[in-house]
């Protein structure tokens, strides 16, 4: 086993990062549970457990950026995006509730008396940290909810995301250790300060040790080409002693430019290439900010490579046959897999579709349609606006164009790459599940986290992490009962 090939079978599976994420938030509560403390409320006891879940919820956010290729190899940037943003959720609530559960049986008795409580947690300076933690954390899902509204560039808002969560974080720390019924000292206090070290850590590695390597390790624009409306192919080469990037045609890396090789100032693009070309390319629609001027970078502009990253791949799957899908710009991961297996020669049936609104938008498609010739490959191309040419069908990739991809493969041995608008990721995904592909077969990537349609995929997957979530409400509960009566 080639020692890539060791590393991703070392990394845990989706199960396997649940009962990680489950341990680590009920090592807390084990360790508050050896600790005396004055008897309380079992309302009391509950809201300690959710400050403290939540507090280490916060922690693990951190991590489940899309960032760390040891936390999300084996899930994908959907799949741990998706956590992301709804683990934010479960943190929020617990916040919110930690405080409330604590003046619940005073309200209960006395409603003006609770209030009067509540006052004087949000108002008392002792409190201060934990009211300024949970006002950034609030300002944090808000802006995030709302980012595509805001009037701020797409570095911008990350650079205030970073700080509210550094601000909520230590906030929520200092806020435990200072007044927590069970963190004050003891053994909690302590694994708090390890937390708090871990955080630094992890920001060290995001911030410091990645800038450091992209400029370690250098990489320079070959060349900048028009591949369609809107659309330019990045040819990017490693200068000097820069090691090759070990990929697997589909993954994406994260990239920067110029004087702004900084981790901060990234955006993520999926590899257009094979990794046996010296190399790599990047395939990029202009499509905001930091696109729009992509065309005009000039040619052996200092280009910043982190990565690669994703499960995107043939490598990650290994699938007896392959449906390749891909819609607007969604057609770089297609098109890396696509050269990959023209470069080895692959042998494997493989069907790929590539959809666009207009015909303008099409790239590369000389090169894919050569492809017929030394691949056991079949095209389906389509064009909302109305066909240009013979092989190109008018309208949309619809659940009988799909039908007719499938046509003599097994779909229980047959695996789907669908990278695209967030819409056409759905509406495939959902007619393949239709046709006989179980959900493990469908593979996809849209690098589109905004709210909107889901499709049975997700669905599913929401199902699940909703599940770890009632594992969490299981532990406060637990952690409840037991704190009256250690």
């Amino acid at each position: 086993m080639s020692h890539a090939n060791t590393l991703s079978a070392l990394r845990p599976s989706g199960p396997g990062l649940a009962l990680v994420y489950v341990l680590a938030a009920a090592l807390p509560l084990a360790l508050a549970l050896t600790q005396r403390v004055a008897p309380a409320a079992m309302w009391e006891y509950a809201a300690a457990a959710m400050g403290m879940i939540a507090l280490l919820g916060m922690a693990v956010q951190f991590v489940t950026s899309g960032r760390f290729e040891g936390v999300s190899g084996k899930l994908g940037i959907d799949k741990i995006m998706g956590f992301h943003k709804l683990a934010a959720s479960w943190v929020a609530l617990a916040v919110v509730l930690h405080p409330l559960a604590y003046i619940w049986p005073t309200w209960a008795q006395d409603p003006e008396l609770g209030w009067l409580r509540l006052q004087f947690y949000l108002s008392d300076p002792a409190y201060l940290t934990g009211v300024v933690a949970l006002g950034a954390l609030v300002v944090l899902i808000a802006s995030s909810i709302l980012r595509d509204r805001l009037p701020w560039p797409y570095e911008a808002w990350r650079g205030v995301h970073v700080v509210l969560g550094l601000v909520a974080v230590f906030g929520g720390l200092h806020h435990a250790i200072a007044v927590g019924r069970f963190s004050a000292q003891g053994p909690v206090a302590v694994f708090w300060w390890a937390l708090g070290a871990a955080v630094l850590a992890v920001m060290a590695i995001l911030y410091g040790w990645r800038w450091a390597r992209l400029h370690r390790q250098p990489w320079r624009l070959a060349s900048v080409t028009r591949r369609a409306d809107r659309m330019w192919e990045l040819d990017i080469q490693p200068v000097g002693d820069t090691p090759a990037l070990p990929y697997h045609a589909g993954q994406f890396v994260w990239m920067t430019e110029g004087t702004r090789r900084f981790p901060l100032f990234d955006h993520p693009f999926s590899i257009a290439d094979s990794p046996a070309r010296p190399g790599l390319s990047l395939l990029i629609k202009e499509a905001g900010d930091f696109t729009n001027q992509i065309g005009d970078l000039p040619e052996g502009a200092s280009i910043g490579i982190d990565g690669p990253y994703g499960e995107f791949s043939l490598h990650a799957h290994d699938p007896e046959s392959v449906l390749l899908i891909g819609g607007g710009v969604g057609i770089a991961p297609v098109l890396g897999i696509l050269r990959d297996m023209v470069a080895r020669g692959d042998t494997r049936p493989v069907r790929l579709a590539y959809a666009v609104g207009a015909a303008p938008n099409f790239a590369c498609l000389e090169e894919i349609r050569a492809a017929t010739r030394t691949l056991d490959l079949r095209l389906w191309l389509t064009c909302e606006d109305g066909a240009e040419a013979p092989d190109i069908q008018a309208g949309r990739l619809t659940q009988d164009r799909l039908r007719d991809m499938l046509d003599g493969l097994d779909p229980a041995r047959t695996k789907a790459l669908i990278c695209g608008p967030g819409p056409m990721v759905v509406a495939v995904s959902d007619a393949l599940l239709d046709l006989g592909l179980p959900m493990a077969n469908v593979i996809y990537e849209r690098f589109d986290y905004a709210a909107g349609a889901r499709s049975r995929q997700d669905r599913a997957r929401t199902r699940n992490i909703l599940g770890i979530g009632g594992v969490i409400v299981a532990l406060v509960a637990g952690f409840a009962a037991l704190a009256g009566v250690v």
